[in-house]
């Protein structure tokens, strides 16, 4: 018996069949019709009308709202269809990988005789200090001329910096001056000193850390909405709510859990195309 459930994220409503497979439970999001067997972000209390601003976070809402309560495992966890948290590192070429094979490598239960020194489960860093320099100076050219040691050294190009090139120069700032007085120093220091962060807005974690955590990320991202709104233009900004939620998600996890990393595969689930 699976101590787990895990939430596999799809706006395909043909992935069902394959997420049942893997003993995930599936999520259906965006304007597509699904089956009964989805869970969805629009019944109940919920902001599944900020779907394409939120990401992902609409279902967190609608699951905080209604259904935490129906939930009888310690653990929870979310993934994606095309991002999976794996037991360990895959060196086979992902085009040659079975669904079988895929199966196998993904992580659905929580090793109890694992001496459980951890809360939480997140995936391996993400640098953005090795982002092409190219890819950086399009954005944001004015930026590298004005500072040219960021052209030089990486340890310049923090979270702080990415996020103002990628999704809006000052943006973040101001998101930070809005969150709550308990968090804003540390998350502020946290952007500004780290040049990694946890990606995708995928975790695992008990149950009593993931009802805190939603106390605090979305009262946070109701302020940012006062702030920035929803005529957002471009996905850098259109989606600034789920990228704050992002970068936040690593340093709250990070602060307040005893944290184990494990890989993400990327492998999209509408590659099998006979399942």
């Amino acid at each position: 018996m699976q101590n787990i459930s895990i939430y596999c994220l799809t706006m395909d409503p043909s992935h069902e069949s394959k997420i049942l497979n893997l003993n995930f439970i599936p999520v259906g999001l965006g304007e597509e019709k699904f089956s009964d067997n989805f869970l969805t972000d629009k019944k109940g209390e919920n902001i599944s009308f900020k779907n394409k601003f939120y990401g992902e976070y609409t279902f967190h809402y609608w699951l905080w709202k209604n259904h935490l309560d129906k939930i009888n495992t310690n653990w929870i966890g979310f993934c994606q269809y095309r991002k999976f948290f794996v037991k360990q590192k895959i060196n086979n070429e992902l085009n040659k990988l079975t669904f079988k094979e895929l199966n196998n490598y993904l992580l659905k239960q929580i090793d109890e005789n694992d001496n459980l020194n951890y809360d939480c489960i997140l995936g391996d860093l993400l640098s953005v200090s090795d982002f092409r320099f190219t890819k950086f100076v399009k954005k944001n050219i004015l930026k590298f001329i004005k500072q040219p040691s960021l052209i030089f050294n990486k340890k310049k190009r923090n979270i702080k910096l990415h996020f103002d090139i990628f999704h809006g120069e000052g943006n973040l700032d101001k998101a930070i001056d809005v969150l709550d007085e308990k968090e804003r120093d540390g998350f502020r220091e946290y952007v500004e000193n780290k040049t990694n962060f946890h990606p995708h807005n995928m975790f695992i974690c008990k149950k009593e850390y993931l009802v805190k955590y939603y106390e605090i990320i979305f009262p946070w991202l109701n302020k940012c909405e006062e702030l920035f709104g929803f005529e957002l233009q471009g996905y850098g900004m259109r989606r600034i709510y789920g990228f704050l939620a992002e970068r936040f998600l690593s340093y709250w996890f990070l602060k307040n859990c005893n944290v184990k990393k494990l890989p993400i595969l990327v492998k999209d689930l509408s590659d099998y195309k006979n399942l």
